[in-house]
């Protein structure tokens, strides 16, 4: 389709003045057509890949919240904290908690929602 309009644009990849022949025209040549589509899909990609990370970054958080009891770990994550800051917290009677074992320690959520 050929047209006798002639509008001068600028390439919106590379920047360039080009003179475009439809009103519609955004790239100056092909080649920077299929490098801003190229930039885009790898835009796109990105985008995607940064949402399934914080998908998975935030599935445990709200497992979590969900739990009645919590082990020393997972009271950790959920404070922010390590789990050593958890142990001295537990020492100082900061945060309750029950021994149920070696290695068994467990830590109630009401317990914790008191302690903000």
């Amino acid at each position: 389709m050929s047209s006798n309009i002639k509008v001068q644009r600028f390439c919106q990849h590379c920047n360039s003045e080009f003179t475009a022949r439809t009103t519609v025209t955004k790239y100056c040549s092909d080649n920077c057509a299929k490098r801003a589509y190229k930039a885009r899909m790898r835009a796109e990609k990105i985008e995607v890949s940064e949402k399934e990370t914080t998908k998975i970054i935030t599935q445990p958080i709200e497992i979590l919240k969900a739990k009645e009891f919590l082990n020393v770990k997972e009271t950790a994550i959920l404070l922010g904290c390590s789990i050593r800051t958890v142990y001295r917290l537990i020492d100082k009677g900061i945060i309750n908690a029950v021994n149920l074992g070696e290695r068994i320690t467990r830590i109630k959520r009401s317990d914790l929602n008191s302690l903000n």
